[in-house]
């Protein structure tokens, strides 16, 4: 395979670029100040840098393993192949795993048990390397493959978990969400085991650059259209002294006790609810009390932000809707969704069908007395919100 390798220019060509491309992509995440994918949106700058981290690490993994592709002598090739898996463990694993984890922005998880993880990994390729032996190969890749099944658990319970934190404080999900990074994890998994453990075979070399380039393409998207969900310095600050402030003061209970009306007066009397981006934060300031007051308010009637807010807003479709048909003024579903404080169409969708358990195109189609009887199916937890 290396003779084949040494003698393929092509190949060398294309190892040549994908390198150049995470180094690009590495440069890109940390001295562009703008966002070339999505202009409109702010990425996490932390995410961004370990991001930019981890694309070097791509690029420096295919320096260190170039070498070996030219070696003639088997003993100096396999060192050279055990030294480069070492500095693997080093940097590009590690990174990989902080990625997925910085992903998660409902809090700062701690980076130590990433080190903790992939520690036996340096020790064992260590040994490796210092005893020129090739013994403890399988019992790495055993531990590697716990250590992936380990991790993909913990990613499936966390993402869970980041997913209803993100329906109790944010109305619009849209460049919020990280299911993807389940295919993140799949790709990144796949990749350094193949690269860790070598299978051999021109095919497979190829193959293998082509995965690589999936990769970078698809997480420097990924990274650039996931919004920045920290709240501002400033309005923590605020935050945290109205709170020590309300904690000392008998109004506290007060808000607590009468949530209801001040989210009539400040939220639905004056539509609030159709700014895109609202937040739970927003929210919370608007009506004069805090965050944790208005979280506890909504899971005591056991409805999310997300649902009252966008409860409110199929209810303002609804009403645009029978005010354009009265007035027998040309419109399309999706203009009224936007006009409604949505800022796509498939939210809006489901969020319709939510509610009224029936699709947009079918309400639209029903007879005026099934639309009435539709409108009038609200839930017993919407029901007990508004009492």
């Amino acid at each position: 395979m290396y003779e084949q390798i040494r003698e393929d220019i092509l190949f060398i060509i294309f190892y040549t670029l994908v390198t150049g491309m995470a180094m690009m992509a590495s440069c890109y995440l940390l001295f562009r100040g703008g966002n070339a994918f999505a202009p409109d949106i702010t990425p996490p700058v932390r995410l961004r840098r370990w991001t930019a981290a981890f694309f070097a690490a791509i690029a420096l993994c295919h320096l260190w393993y170039l070498p070996t592709y030219f070696l003639s002598s088997s003993d100096d090739r396999m060192l050279g192949y055990l030294i480069a898996g070492l500095l693997d463990c080093m940097t590009a694993i590690p990174l990989a795993i902080v990625v997925l984890l910085v992903m998660l922005q409902d809090r700062r998880r701690p980076l130590w048990p990433v080190c903790a993880m992939v520690m036996p990994l340096i020790v064992g390729r260590a040994w490796c390397v210092a005893t020129r032996s090739e013994d403890l190969l399988l019992v790495l890749f055993t531990y590697f493959t716990l250590m992936s099944i380990t991790l993909v658990i913990y990613m499936v319970r966390a993402t869970r978990q980041y997913g209803r934190w993100l329906r109790d404080n944010f109305a619009d999900l849209e460049h919020k969400e990280v299911w993807q990074n389940f295919v993140v994890l799949a790709v990144i998994l796949l990749t350094f085991a193949v690269y860790s453990f070598d299978i051999g075979g021109l095919v497979y070399e190829y193959a293998m650059e082509m995965n690589v380039i999936i990769l970078i393409c698809y997480l420097l998207w990924r990274v650039e259209t996931l919004s920045d969900l920290s709240i501002p310095i400033n309005d923590m600050e605020e935050e945290t002294v109205t709170t020590e402030d309300m904690e000392d003061n008998a109004l506290s209970l007060s808000l607590r006790n009468n949530i209801r009306p001040l989210l009539q007066q400040y939220c639905i009397d004056t539509q609030l609810y159709l700014q895109h981006d609202l937040n739970l934060f927003q929210l919370a300031k608007a009506i004069g009390t805090n965050r944790t007051y208005l979280s506890q308010y909504f899971s005591a009637h056991g409805i999310t932000y997300n649902a009252y807010i966008n409860d409110l807003r199929v209810r303002h479709f609804i009403s645009l809707y029978h005010e354009a048909a009265a007035n027998q003024r040309s419109f399309t579903a999706h203009q009224l969704a936007l006009e409604s404080g949505f800022r796509s169409y498939r939210t809006f969708s489901d969020a319709f069908k939510h509610m009224t358990g029936r699709s947009v195109t079918a309400w639209m189609k029903a007879r005026p007395e099934d639309k009435a009887q539709n409108e009038g199916l609200e839930s017993p937890k919407w029901q007990n919100i508004q009492k």
